[in-house]
């Protein structure tokens, strides 16, 4: 599982411009499962989704076509965790230790 941390580079205006197509990327990207949650910072100076994949090298290459990234108006940084613990609702995507 895969924490995306978005940061915006550009004023805001900007973002909102983008907007539309950033969420219409979120939306199918949703339909296939591989975002669980998504949403704004607070402050908002950019943004947060949780996702899955099947390795680093695919969430990265999926992070890259986000409208916001090919326009240059934000960074990712993606942080790589196993879900160990989750609520009933992300029980499907526990994983155990490596041993």
């Amino acid at each position: 599982m895969f924490i995306l941390e978005l940061t915006y580079t550009v004023p805001l205006e900007r973002i909102e411009a983008l907007l539309p197509a950033h969420i219409a990327w979120l939306e199918q990207h949703y339909a296939t499962g591989a975002f669980l949650a998504s949403g704004r910072k607070v402050p908002r100076d950019g943004g947060v989704i949780i996702a899955v994949a099947e390795s680093r090298s695919a969430i990265e290459a999926l992070a890259a076509t986000d409208p916001f990234a090919q326009a240059g108006a934000t960074e990712y940084r993606i942080t790589e965790f196993i879900p160990t613990t989750t609520g009933p609702d992300l029980a499907a995507h526990r994983q155990t230790l490596p041993a």
